[in-house]
């Protein structure tokens, strides 16, 4: 069974199977994306929003603060080696409010075996899309040392 790591800058990391991802409330995602190799693509994908599933885990900023907010990062790994990095700002509802999933369902079909899928559905190409989530990190950007 496929598992994802959740760690970082987060009061609860966990390990998640893509039956845990069930336990958030799932969201329906019908995307067209040009895949590079293979001409445009249409699914439709099944899935908890990635900003819900950080935000139980227990970001570590102060949500009141949005300038606190805007500097997180998200890396997404892929069990094929492919990354992805994203902003919190452009899940957070006070900014992008953009409805990515990790999703747990790809064409009517579980995802269980193969693991879960990074699904960014305002991309117009399918680069940001990480196939058997294994890692997914969340930090802080810290700003450049300028050794004055």
């Amino acid at each position: 069974m496929a598992k994802l790591m959740l760690h970082g800058d987060l009061d609860h990391p966990a390990t998640l199977s893509v039956a845990d991802l069930r336990d958030w409330a799932q969201h329906r995602a019908a995307v067209t994306f040009d895949c590079a190799t293979n001409g445009p693509q249409h699914h439709v994908f099944e899935g908890p929003l990635l900003r819900e599933v950080i935000a139980d885990a227990g970001p570590a900023f102060d949500p009141r603060r949005r300038k606190d907010r805007s500097r997180f990062l998200l890396a997404v790994s892929g069990g094929d080696g492919h990354h992805s990095v994203l902003s919190w700002a452009e899940l957070d509802v006070d900014f992008g409010d953009s409805p990515i999933l990790l999703a747990t369902r790809l064409d009517g079909e579980d995802l269980d075996g193969a693991g879960a899928q990074l699904v960014v559905p305002s991309d117009r190409c399918g680069a940001r899309y990480v196939s058997a989530v294994t890692h997914v990190w969340f930090g802080a950007l810290s700003p450049p040392s300028l050794g004055l």
